[in-house]
């Protein structure tokens, strides 16, 4: 691990201790899982950005998904 240091607003530094001291852990795995968690959702919104891209790029065609329409088998209630 590498020790850092950073600066952090006094009234955001209270809610960190006590969602610390609540859940009993410490500041360090605190802003850890906090650090891994908006990394995480970096990536999912880079992933959605790309999704988006790649249906502005391909559109869908109107039949793409009817395709096995016919060949699906409801059962009928009796």
């Amino acid at each position: 691990m590498k020790t850092i240091q950073m600066t952090i607003d006094k009234e955001l530094l209270i809610e960190v201790d006590t969602a610390v001291r609540d859940l009993g852990t410490s500041r360090s795995a605190f802003l850890r899982e906090a650090l891994h968690l908006a990394l995480r959702r970096l990536r999912i919104a880079a992933m959605e950005r790309q999704h988006t891209a790649g249906y502005e790029r391909h559109p869908i065609d109107p039949n793409e998904f009817n395709l096995w329409q016919d060949e699906q088998v409801w059962e009928s209630e009796t």
